[in-house]
């Protein structure tokens, strides 16, 4: 019966919580990477596009909520999310049009265009919050409980509980669908062979006929979805505050880098893995090891590495070991 406790502890407070979170982040390193592996440089400003893409949502929903529209026990914003897609699609491809295209066009270094990046993620994020404000903003409604920890434990009989919120199962079943979309797209369709094969050699799909603006344009469509589905699970799932999806950054980066930078399946183990380590490391097991541990070997101490406020610190340890160890990532040589 210890172990089930124990078990159920670490599933309430680890591994769902991490699922969740991984899923997030999946979805948002899927978008670095795709930029990477067609565009050849590192969006800075994917954390802020994020954060405007959900910030579309969050206005939309508030705007819905008011006409009195609602989905019953699931969030309104599922019914905003096409709105900051949309949104969001626009102002990626008026940021290319108006910055990145200029510095394809001269073949200026990767770096020149990171920089460029920097300077679209400062005003991206001064927009977001002279918009909405920055502090949290609460947008979800409908049922917030699947099932709650005193539904558990009055059906299982266990002192521990286990609660599923309805953002986390909506968060784990969406980023599925997503990300089998994704796949299915670049491995089945004309459009995505197309990406796959300006990613592989760039002047060998020019040669071909592939139109490179084409390709640019259905990649900057897909981040848009990516990143706004993302940003708004995690809104869902946590809150929305604009610093937090800067913040996001980090992880999003280390995750892309630790699956390959360039590779969608890396990024999505990637994002699993950094998930896993920021939720795992900073929870305490002191009440986990007193149900597997004797009495007299029980901890007094919290048995926690780093307090919470230091999970982006996680992947940051992850990303520096990852670029000394392994620099190519966990799958090497594979791309798009």
């Amino acid at each position: 019966m210890d172990i089930l406790n124990a078990l159920v502890l670490l599933g309430n407070f680890v591994l769902i919580p991490a699922l969740s979170y991984g899923s997030q982040l999946a979805l948002g390193a899927l978008g670095i990477t795709l930029i990477y592996g067609i565009l050849r440089f590192s969006h800075f400003a994917h954390g802020d596009i994020m954060a405007f893409g959900t910030m579309v949502v969050v206005l939309v929903t508030w705007l819905l909520q008011g006409w009195g529209v609602s989905l019953g026990p699931l969030p309104t914003a599922l019914l905003a999310l096409p709105a900051g897609i949309v949104a969001t699609a626009l102002a990626l491809l008026f940021i290319d049009r108006s910055v990145y295209r200029f510095y394809r066009r001269v073949k200026a270094q990767p770096i020149v265009i990171v920089m460029a990046s920097l300077g679209v993620m400062f005003v991206l994020n001064g927009l977001v919050r002279f918009i909405i404000g920055p502090n949290d903003q609460n947008f979800a409604d409908g049922a917030r409980f699947l099932f709650t920890v005193r539904d558990f434990r009055e059906a299982t009989g266990l002192d521990e509980g286990l609660g599923l919120r309805v953002s986390q199962v909506i968060t784990i079943i969406t980023t599925l669908v997503v990300v089998s979309g994704l796949f299915w797209f670049l491995n089945r369709t004309r459009a995505g062979k197309s990406m796959r094969a300006y990613s592989d050699n760039e002047d060998l799909a020019l040669l071909s006929g592939i139109n490179p603006e084409r390709v640019v344009t259905i990649t900057w469509l897909i981040v848009a979805v990516l990143v706004t589905v993302a940003g708004t699970l995690y809104g869902l799932d946590k809150s929305f505050k604009p610093f937090t999806y800067f913040q996001l950054l980090l992880p999003m980066f280390a995750a892309a880098i630790l699956g390959g930078m360039g590779n969608p399946v890396g990024a999505v183990v990637g994002a699993y893995i950094i998930a896993l380590s920021e939720v795992g490391v900073t929870y305490a097991f002191r009440k986990f090891l007193q149900y597997l541990l004797p009495e007299s070997w029980a901890p007094d101490g919290l048995v926690q590495l780093l307090s919470t406020d230091y999970k982006f610190a996680v992947s940051f340890v992850l990303l520096v070991v990852v670029l000394l160890i392994r620099p190519t990532g966990l799958f090497k040589g594979q791309t798009l």
